[in-house]
């Protein structure tokens, strides 16, 4: 299948490990121009090497960006149309917030997950729009998470703003079909990150076990029988902002090897 993405300039957030690696490593294999970027300029160049001689296209480029940073989004964006001219394809991802029941987060943690986790993207979604308009295409794909679906208990921040992520992804969707740009949120399961070692070694302090056992009890509830790989969902993601998709727009998708029993 030709994706139609050898001519589209791709941003990536948080592109320097994890999800948004694996998701710019896809991009980079179609022979799309690839921009990555997270705080840590070191992880990026590293990162940007790795990823040129993995796929055999150089045509990446980084430059840092903490995105709970306004003047750092917008510093962002000048650079990248200083070398690209513009995005065709934004692919939002972030961090995921502090966990905790609601007991255990503060304001401080609330007004932080807001501006990392909900704010950030809706700035990077403003600086892209005019350009997607005014070629009358464009796709963006918002990184969320399972709990869109299917809330997880511990997660309060996670479970309240990547629920207002899909309903910005949903009116965006909406707003701007008719100039072509597609807008979907895609949210992982249990994929083989450092988030989700975190997310085990959490859980294991907090019910006194080891965290290989809430690992392989966690296993023990995917049909598939294993945590998912980071490349398995960049396929699906790039799949989605690619130019082979033209009529899926508005959807909230869920990559988790069958586990959720929801709808």
């Amino acid at each position: 299948m030709d994706l139609k993405l050898k001519d589209k300039n791709v941003l990536v957030m948080a592109s320097s490990k994890g999800l948004g690696r694996a998701i710019a490593l896809e991009f980079a294999k179609e022979g799309a121009a690839v921009f990555l970027t997270s705080r840590n300029t070191e992880a990026l160049e590293q990162t940007a090497d790795e990823l040129k001689r993995e796929s055999g296209n150089d045509n990446i480029r980084f430059h840092p960006c903490d995105m709970s940073r306004e003047e750092n989004i917008s510093g962002l964006f000048r650079k990248v149309r200083e070398t690209f001219g513009g995005v065709d394809v934004l692919i939002n991802n972030t961090g995921g917030p502090k966990p905790g029941r609601f007991a255990d987060v503060e304001d401080a943690d609330w007004f932080r997950a807001f501006e990392q986790n909900l704010l950030s993207y809706t700035r990077t979604i403003r600086e892209v729009l005019p350009g997607m308009q005014e070629n009358n295409w464009g796709r963006i794909i918002n990184i969320s998470s399972s709990s869109t679906k299917e809330v997880i208990d511990g997660l309060i921040l996670s479970n309240t703003f990547r629920a207002g992520m899909v309903g910005l992804s949903k009116s965006l969707a909406r707003e701007y079909a008719s100039s072509d740009i597609l807008v979907n949120t895609v949210g992982p399961g249990r994929i083989e990150t450092d988030r989700i070692v975190e997310l085990d070694t959490e859980r294991a302090r907090n019910i006194g076990v080891s965290p290989k056992e809430v690992t392989e009890k966690a296993k023990q509830s995917i049909p598939i029988g294993r945590y998912g790989q980071p490349d398995e969902f960049a396929r699906a993601v790039v799949f989605l902002a690619s130019g082979a998709n033209t009529y899926l727009t508005g959807q909230s998708i869920v990559i988790d090897g069958g586990v959720l029993k929801a709808l």
